[in-house]
């Protein structure tokens, strides 16, 4: 008979050994490696085909249908949810999976608008859910019905398994982000008391690069440019056509504008994207890899700043961006008009001032007769930090499925409804276990939007994961 303590010793070694050579499971109060996957991805793939059916294009949204989509999983799954309709046809959903409290809740956040398509265009119907080549086909597969859908999945594992939480798991599907953000400020306006006190966020966002089927990258988005649209109006005398006027409403809107169009902003260099040149350095071709990680000593060579500014997938990244994208002056070619406009999309850095680029827009224009106005609603850019739980999860989540893959922060070009969360205090994060390659991040608001199967099976796995370690 072995004495207590060399038992006691015995004993240690055998727990010591189940649990390295058990499955990870992240300490989930159910083991991952132990739920059946299969039967919850084939659901996940059903569901996210009869989600994209759903035409909910913006304008004009109709997002009631897809909360009444949505309402009927749930209900399905004995999951509580309620639906507000804040406008006749505009509508978000909510619904909370309860904690005991211990820690404050997530959120699981995404829009149920999508932007609107053109069949003609497209190789199916953009509503079809139709799979091709492995492929599910609709306007929504990747902004952002596929992520809504992968959450909803993570509520119906969670309810069905039942691992005990520590946090509300709370799921939130708002309406109208792709065009006023009208649905996530009305909540936030009328029905915050339902989430305000969350300490964590994940919607859209950060992205994750697929190349020769291996996932290079995956970002975790911390920061996002703030949309800051600019309306440039001339006015001047009005004539005829056949009898030009040099000073001209049109003439001088066009000076301005190719001003404009030629003006390189100041590069501005944020702690996100420095981290992100820093961790995609290995990636690249050795004739820039040392300038990617020193990329804050790279950026004091103008023939490297003219190199990367010329590069869209890096130079939105590193300054506020301006895009010339309307025109318009006199209806009649014979007509010379005395008002004509422009409409610029800018983008601005988080901590940039407003008042500031419009006076440096000014200033660049050289003509104090030019008007120059805001025309949308602006909403400041903000960040949230990557010291948290959350970020470490995310990482070590993804490091198990994906080793190859680098973990980075990516900031976006475009907007997310992270921005006015983070004003509640809550710590927001953009990222989705959705990994594709540049051609299909490339139908993201274009022709033939389309989401892998594999990407909704495998990524029905790795969000659980995130979620339920973070929520115990």
């Amino acid at each position: 008979m072995l004495k207590p303590t060399k038992l006691s010793a015995v004993s240690c070694l055998i727990v010591l050994f189940a649990l390295i050579v058990r499955p990870m499971s992240l300490n989930a109060a159910v083991p991952v490696a132990d739920i059946s996957w299969a039967p919850y991805q084939d659901l996940a793939v059903e569901l996210m085909r009869k989600y994209l059916r759903v035409n909910t294009s913006n304008p004009p949204g109709n997002e009631m249908a897809a909360a009444q989509f949505l309402k009927g999983v749930l209900d399905q799954e004995g999951i509580k949810s309620e639906i507000f309709e804040y406008r006749p046809g505009r509508a978000n959903l909510i619904a909370r999976l309860k904690g005991d409290g211990s820690k404050r809740p997530i959120i699981l956040l995404s829009h149920t608008d999508v932007v609107t398509a053109d069949p003609s265009k497209w190789r199916v119907d953009p509503f079809s859910g139709e799979i091709i080549d492995g492929s599910i086909y609709g306007r929504g597969a990747l902004d952002m019905k596929s992520e809504g859908l992968l959450q909803l999945m993570t509520m119906i594992i969670l309810a069905r398994e039942k691992p005990h939480l520590s946090r509300d798991v709370i799921f939130l599907a708002t309406a109208d982000e792709e065009v006023d953000d009208s649905g996530s400020i009305w909540m936030i306006a009328n029905k915050s008391e339902l989430f305000k006190n969350a300490e964590y966020l994940i919607t859209e966002g950060g992205d994750a690069l697929l190349e020769d089927g291996k996932i290079k990258y995956v970002g975790v988005d911390v920061a996002e440019k703030a949309p800051y649209w600019l309306k440039l109006t001339a006015t001047g005398q009005p004539g005829h056509g056949s009898r030009p006027i040099a000073d001209s409403a049109s003439h001088r809107l066009v000076r301005a504008m190719a001003k404009i169009v030629d003006y390189q902003t100041p590069v501005k260099l944020l702690p996100a994207v420095e981290k992100f040149f820093h961790d995609v350095a290995p990636l690249q071709s050795p004739a820039i890899k040392a300038k990617f990680a020193n990329i804050r000593e790279s950026l004091k060579d103008p023939k490297f700043v003219r190199q990367i500014s010329a590069d869209r997938e890096y130079n939105y990244m590193l300054r506020n961006t301006i895009s010339l994208t309307m025109m318009s002056g006199s209806r009649q070619t014979n007509v010379i008009p005395n008002t004509a406009t422009c409409n610029l999309d800018v983008r601005l850095l988080p901590g940039e001032k407003p008042a500031d680029f419009v006076a440096e827009i000014k200033r660049v224009i050289g003509d104090n007769s030019i008007q120059v106005e805001n025309t949308n609603g602006f909403k400041p850019p903000n960040t949230s930090s990557i010291d948290s739980e959350l970020f470490a999860v995310i990482s070590r989540v993804t490091k198990a499925h994906h080793p190859e893959a680098i973990i980075t922060t990516k900031m976006l070009s475009g907007y997310t409804e992270s921005q006015l969360y983070r004003q509640l205090g809550i710590t927001c994060y953009g990222w989705a276990p959705i990994a594709t390659t540049v051609e299909e991040g490339d139908t993201v608001h274009g022709n033939n939007e389309r989401i892998t199967v594999k990407n909704v099976r495998e990524g029905t796995r790795e969000i659980y994961e995130v979620v339920s370690h973070i929520a115990q």
